[in-house]
């Protein structure tokens, strides 16, 4: 295993290439660094690239490996980002920093949802890359990471994989931020906010076995409202938010995506058949 470091600034372009196979590096975001797990396949071609977010778990290194089969069945580069339980408790990890931990507004650099594409800008200058293409994909904290992620910041990438994500963010203000736009400012809760959301590039990615409660299934009174399990809760979602396009006139680029008979499963998710369609379409 190779381990480098890699920056914002100029030292990034002085680094050599990330090695083929298994590494990890470290890249320094807001002063914060950030252990990055990394796989280059054999046929990379310096074009794609996924980011992979893991679960609550916070398993980064097991998601690269996991991770492994759709960097060969893609040729693209995986990045698994370690965002550790000390410093992204729930609030800053799943939440995205958005509130802080007394519940007041952050500033957008402040949020952890903006780390995305300054991961992604690092590693395309350490791979002199500038043209990359990128896609996420997140498994349940990670999926909830992304889901809200696609709400309020502008991640740069091609598609937005949320798979098995365990509460869902309505794309409504009657219930709190973390379930829906309820007591956000009326500048992150307004309808164009709401009509940016639909338009984001979305994929809700499910498994239909993924249908009811385990150990870290959130049973909270407003996740409860969502649905009895986590195939329900997307499937809720997601048709409440194609409902609300279709009524307003607003441009709806969410896809939802099943895995037949998978359930709560980070890597039954990643190695499924359905996963292309997730990213790529049809």
């Amino acid at each position: 295993m190779v381990s480098a470091f890699i920056g914002l600034g100029f030292l990034v372009n002085q680094m050599p290439k990330i090695d083929e196979g298994k590494s990890k590096v470290v890249i320094t975001i807001n002063e914060i660094g950030l252990d990055v797990f990394v796989y280059k396949p054999k046929n990379y071609r310096g074009d794609r690239m996924i980011i992979v977010f893991h679960g609550t778990l916070r398993n980064a290194e097991d998601y690269r490996d996991h991770s492994m089969e759709m960097g060969d069945r893609f040729g693209a580069l995986i990045i698994a980002p370690k965002f550790d339980s000390e410093r992204f408790p729930t609030w800053r990890y799943q939440r995205g920093g958005l509130l802080d931990a007394e519940g007041k507004l952050a500033s957008p650099e402040a949020w952890t949802y903006a780390f995305i594409p300054k991961i992604a800008e690092a590693i395309k200058q350490r791979e002199d890359q500038h043209a990359m293409k990128y896609w996420l994909i997140g498994h349940s904290a990670g999926g909830q990471f992304l889901v809200r992620a696609a709400a309020f910041q502008d991640t740069g990438a091609e598609r937005i994989v949320a798979a098995n994500a365990g509460s869902q963010l309505f794309a409504h203000r009657e219930a709190p931020f973390g379930y829906g736009f309820g007591n956000l400012p009326e500048s992150l809760s307004s309808d164009d906010q709401i009509r940016q959301y639909l338009a984001a590039p979305l994929t809700l990615f499910v498994g239909t076995a993924d249908n009811k409660p385990d150990e870290y299934f959130d049973d909270s009174e407003e996740a409860m409202k969502q649905g009895g399990g986590r195939f329900q809760r997307n499937k809720a979602s997601f048709e409440f938010g194609q409902k609300l396009a279709k009524e307003k006139g607003w441009k709806f680029n969410w896809r939802i995506v099943e895995a037949l008979e998978v359930e709560h499963d980070h890597e039954k998710m990643f190695n499924h058949p359905a996963c292309e369609h997730a990213f790529f379409g049809d």
